[in-house]
């Protein structure tokens, strides 16, 4: 039986972006050569990249290409070459334009302790056993959206939340936490913020009358932040706003040794995705051939499973890497002997055309 094509829209980027891209297409590649997977890339321009061709960081030929596609890859952007452009023309802007012009609203940030991994974690190894939460992040509001003004003296961001805003991540959370432990925390500032505290009562409301197989528990975020590194195995979803899921699954990334190794996905009410690796463009190694590809083909299958309902490759491509990971297959940001770029990714597509993990198509 013939499979679908998938479109997929590849957005390279900038610094090491191009690399760490560049290997999730040969995955994408092998994935086609060993489990039948059909898909169609078409690259275009985001970031500085796109601020050098184009003259803004999202071009609406990006856009558009977007909005007819199933998902998109993104590498990274931004980089010390545009940090002197005006605040519009920055290449971070255009990752805040895609998510407001698609409506990526949701972010997955997941977070899972691999026991071959642990002795790259600064925590000690009995506070990582059992990891394996989700932290579910507005993208698409609060102080990153809100109004902006500053002048010589003073600077204001403002924090703004509606309630259908709420109520859809919520949701979202709660989707998550059925096919999980049915447990969500949710991380705000209560006793100080009127925006958490409206957080509270639709969160709560949602949960209660739609979910109600679902426990939910509240935290205040800088008690969060202290039992994410205390007791992490005690979190199941993590549901919070844009700026505190920004910073705390930063930090949740020591939990696995480096931002190298976390996936994350950007999600729309539609189905569509925009999937990247949590690091950023990390300037001072790109061209080096050294970056860890492991957060991009996590990523790649994030992308599989969620916007292209393709569960059995994305869990291949899953075992491909812990695989590797078993077999001490690492780069140099977890270890000085640690190997390159693409031998890393020739390893992983190695492992995926091995006979134990191709999935005979049905």
């Amino acid at each position: 039986m013939s499979r679908p094509v998938f479109r997929v829209v590849g957005l390279p980027g900038d610094c090491i972006g191009p690399e760490v891209y560049a290997a999730a297409c040969r995955v994408l590649a092998t994935l086609q050569e060993t489990h039948g997977l059909s898909i169609e890339l078409d690259e275009q321009l985001i970031g500085g990249a796109a601020c050098d061709a184009a003259g803004v960081p999202l071009p609406q030929q990006t856009i558009d290409a977007c909005r007819q596609a199933d998902a998109a890859l993104l590498g990274a952007v931004g980089g010390p070459k545009w940090d002197d452009n005006p605040a519009d023309l920055r290449p971070e802007r255009g990752l805040l334009q895609i998510r407001a012009e698609l409506g990526l609203f949701c972010n997955l940030r997941p977070v899972v302790t691999h026991p071959a991994l642990q002795a790259f974690s600064p925590l000690r190894p009995e506070r990582l056993a059992g990891v394996d939460l989700m932290i579910v992040r507005e993208l698409t509001s609060g102080s990153y959206f809100g109004r902006k003004w500053r002048d010589s003296e003073q600077a204001e961001d403002v924090c703004r939340y509606t309630r259908p805003e709420i109520e859809r991540v919520t949701r979202a959370a709660g989707r998550i936490a059925q096919r999980r432990g049915r447990r969500i925390t949710l991380v705000d500032k209560a006793n100080v913020l009127e925006t958490s505290r409206l957080w509270r009562e639709v969160a709560h409301r949602v949960i209660g009358e739609e979910f109600p197989d679902v426990a939910i528990e509240n935290m205040y975020v800088d008690a969060a932040s202290m039992h994410l590194l205390t007791r992490p195995a005690d979190f199941d979803v993590v549901l919070t706003e844009n700026l505190f899921g920004d910073i705390l699954s930063d930090e949740a990334s020591m939990l696995c040794g480096s931002l190298g190794l976390l996936p994350s996905a950007s999600l729309s009410e539609t189905g569509f995705g925009l999937y990247e690796p949590v690091h950023g463009s990390a300037p001072d190694i790109a061209g080096q051939g050294v970056a860890n590809p492991y957060a991009m083909l996590l990523s790649v299958a994030m992308m599989l499973r969620h916007s292209l309902d393709c569960v059995a490759e994305a869990e291949h491509l899953e075992s491909a890497v812990h695989a590797c990971w078993n077999d001490g297959i690492l780069t140099r940001d977890l270890r000085p002997d640690g190997l390159g770029t693409e031998e890393v990714t020739e390893a992983v597509c190695q492992r995926l055309r091995a006979p134990s993990t191709v999935h005979a198509e049905s």
